[in-house]
């Protein structure tokens, strides 16, 4: 759709019929030549002379006012998923997969997460993404999405030094909340890149079960291990301590299994691990979906510039071509008796 930047220009649109009120032929003195025949070629230059001039401000008027093609969205049927990141901003995704501070030779697992989503998501053109993150509490950074741009604006804000906290079981629940924006057709999943979890309340669990059966999504934990830290599928020692409060990591993912959904979980110890995982989650989330793509908006003026240029560049040619009458006398219309 066309819209215009400056539309009272518009109103100088009428001057375009000046050239059917003026003659762009050269004044001569030689009189009464409309009593020569009538002559089919110099009718057809006359008229494409006046369409000329007719043209040429016309053009000018229209790029004077800025006419754009509007941009918007467009439905279509790609390949890709409805898809939640669910980023965990607590203090200790700061340091790196060793769990000391990051260096100038190492990556801290937040860094390494946001670096290795950013390049996912530009393979990724036909999703609808969604951000969310959560540290104290939880916090939706951008409603599901097709704009690149705003996607990768989003993950890079997450680059905040985080709080102490880890309300995962909230961060899970508005991650699935935000599935009520997704397309209607398409797979639905939630990514949660995390490198802890904690404590979930037997309220929250009451919630996750019931916006699991609701939503039908797809669970993947992307759990950004620390080296020396225990494995979210080893049940430990026999006599070791085995309780949500000593390893909430572990009895996070139980938990998850018993929702009911499809869910996975991977451990990753290194930036190369956590590529890995998310190409895997890749090929798993490539399913037709209902999507839009961004139209841009595109300015049109210099299509008129350019009508009005190619316009008045031939009248110009012809006032170039157009000769003075012969200064000898015309010869007679009529003999002589």
């Amino acid at each position: 759709m066309i819209g215009f930047g400056l539309p009272y220009a518009l109103a100088a649109l009428p001057l375009a019929l000046l050239p059917l009120l003026a003659r762009w032929l050269r004044a001569d003195r030689v009189p009464r030549l409309d009593l020569r025949p009538a002559d089919g070629a110099s009718r057809a230059v006359d008229i494409g002379l006046t369409a000329l001039g007719m043209i040429t401000i016309a053009a000018l008027v229209l790029g004077i006012s800025d006419p754009v093609l509007k941009g918007g969205t467009v439905s279509y049927r790609g390949n890709g998923t409805n898809l939640v990141l669910l980023i965990d901003r607590s203090s200790s995704m700061d340091d790196t997969f060793a769990g000391r501070a990051p260096n100038g030779n190492e990556e801290s697992k937040s860094t390494a997460a946001r670096r290795i989503l950013q390049e996912f998501i530009q393979q990724r053109p036909d999703d609808r993404i969604g951000i969310a993150a959560f540290s104290t509490a939880p916090l939706e950074v951008l409603p599901m999405t097709v704009s690149r741009n705003a996607i990768n604006a989003a993950i890079a804000a997450q680059d905040e030094r985080g709080l102490s906290q880890t309300d995962v079981g909230r961060g899970l629940a508005l991650a699935m909340e935000m599935m009520r924006d997704a397309s209607s057709m398409g797979s639905r999943a939630v990514v949660m890149v995390s490198d802890g979890a904690g404590v979930i309340s037997a309220e929250v669990q009451d919630m996750l079960r019931e916006l699991a059966a609701e939503q039908r999504i797809n669970l993947y934990w992307l759990y950004l291990r620390t080296v020396g830290a225990k494995s979210i599928f080893d049940d430990g020692a026999p006599g070791e301590s085995n309780t949500p409060q000593t390893r909430p990591e572990r009895h996070l993912h139980l938990f998850l299994q018993r929702l009911g959904i499809t869910y996975r979980a991977f451990e990753a110890e290194s930036p190369e691990a956590v590529e890995q995982a998310v190409e895997e989650i890749g090929k798993m989330e490539a399913r037709p979906i209902l999507t839009e793509r961004v139209l841009p908006r595109r300015d049109l003026d210099w299509i008129c510039y350019l009508l009005a240029a190619v316009a008045a560049g031939g009248l110009t040619l012809a006032r170039w071509l157009e000769r003075p009458y012969a200064p000898r006398r015309p010869a007679a219309l009529m003999r002589q008796t």
